[in-house]
């Protein structure tokens, strides 16, 4: 099985999303979008089962209409945006699973219609630090929404995660709802606002990092697990055969 990821090669940090998805099935082969190109990579997603939008750096403003807040952005890849757009595009078109993480969650909102804080600290000030502080994540506690598939995926309504972002969900895309939150109202995952009427493919968004928590969390291995059993299912139910 194949999972494409948008962003897998490069630090040591890219490089933890692979062992975490094979933590949770040792088969799955990993296929690095990041050296192609927006096109290249939308073609090859057919070949593929299950797309996951890595971390990384800011989503230009622009993407989302609010050109003028791009002094608060820290760095902006203008190609990864591109490719990350056509990527999520594509699985759309193919009915594929898609797994958001931190910026993934971020542009996935963006792509659906949704905005942006350009910098929390800025335009959201709170007593919650959601920056890492000396190359630490930091930690915060969540509250999960009830009857959400992410309550489903944890089987917890409260707990701790992990923090490395300066930048959030501020208005959520329509077609979405938001299924965790931190103490001051941010978004901290959202998914399908009608996704348990069933007929649209799997999609979750976290803004922490599951691959760095302990897999014990359960809001980080618990979520590549459910990923993976999704993927499995769209290979066998779903994906077009050649």
């Amino acid at each position: 099985m194949k999972i494409a990821i948008s962003r897998a090669s490069g630090s040591p940090s890219y490089e933890r999303y692979a062992p975490w998805l094979r933590a949770a099935d040792q088969g799955v082969d990993i296929v690095d979008m990041h050296p192609h190109s927006a096109t290249e990579a939308a073609d090859m997603l057919s070949e593929c089962d299950g797309l996951v939008l890595s971390g990384g750096p800011d989503v230009d403003p622009s993407r989302y209409n609010s050109e003028e807040r791009r002094p608060l952005c820290q760095s902006i890849d203008e190609a990864r945006d591109e490719r990350e757009l056509a990527l999520i595009e594509r699985a759309r078109d193919l009915r594929m699973p898609v797994l958001g993480i931190c910026r993934g969650a971020q542009i996935l909102n963006v792509a659906y219609g949704g905005t942006l804080y350009a910098d929390v600290p800025t335009e959201r000030p709170s007593d919650i630090e959601h920056r890492q502080v000396e190359s630490v994540d930091a930690m915060h506690e969540v509250s999960v929404e009830p009857g959400s598939i992410l309550r489903r995926i944890a089987r917890t309504m409260e707990g701790s995660v992990n923090s490395a972002h300066h930048q959030a969900v501020e208005h959520l895309a329509p077609l979405f709802t938001a299924s965790v939150v931190s103490g001051d109202g941010l978004i901290e995952a959202f998914e399908w606002g009608d996704a348990t009427l069933g007929g649209k493919p799997f999609l979750l968004a976290v803004q922490w990092h599951p691959e760095r928590l302990a897999y014990d969390n359960p809001f980080s291995l618990a979520i590549a697990e459910h990923f993976i059993h999704e993927a499995h299912a769209y290979r066998l139910l779903v994906k077009p055969r050649p």
